[in-house]
């Protein structure tokens, strides 16, 4: 059976040294999480050594992400390699015809449909984990924030800290001393 969001590796598999190389282009349309601004572009490289099927690759994207500070829209190019190994097992079918060899991965996921690759999953799995954790917009930490000004958060380097701590200093009046 052949599926487009498949991709056959049953032929490096059964033939130890061989190579497939692949240009992919996604957009990722199952991905409610991810706004991508452009599709997501690369290549995929597979070659088997008789116990490991190996894959590498590389893509970049260009996404949309909330600043840390304001919630504000950002854009960002999200670059990562691919650099996978999978357990093979099994003897290639190149070498015996009583065994075939299988890939056995062994994620929490499913990456594979028998020996079938599912490349969007497993550049998914990368750009998720690539994807910036705190983005800031031009203003940073440090700076005013338009954005974070007109929402009442006033923080920045004069205001000493979190807004609503500030709220709470006038709260605490120095002790006299008693002596």
């Amino acid at each position: 059976m052949r599926r487009d969001e498949l991709l056959d590796l049953n032929d490096v598999l059964q033939h130890p040294g061989r190579k497939v190389a692949v240009d992919i282009s996604t957009e990722l349309p199952q991905e409610a999480d991810v706004d991508l601004l452009t599709p997501l572009e690369g290549y995929l490289e597979a070659v088997s050594t008789g116990n490991l099927l190996l894959l590498k690759g590389e893509f970049s994207t260009r996404a949309v992400v909330e600043c840390a500070r304001c919630g504000g829209p950002l854009e960002v190019d999200v670059k990562f390699d691919v650099d996978e190994q999978f357990p093979v097992e099994g003897v290639p079918s190149s070498f015996s015809s009583q065994d075939y060899a299988r890939v056995k991965p062994e994620e929490p996921f499913q990456l594979f449909e028998g020996n079938s690759l599912m490349p969007e999953a497993l550049i998914r799995q990368g750009l998720i984990v690539n994807m910036p954790m705190q983005a800031l917009c031009q203003y940073g930490w440090e700076g005013p924030c338009p954005v974070a000004e007109q929402r009442g958060e006033l923080s920045g380097p004069d205001q000493g800290g979190r807004p609503e701590f500030g709220k709470l200093s006038n709260l605490l009046e120095p002790e006299e001393d008693a002596t």
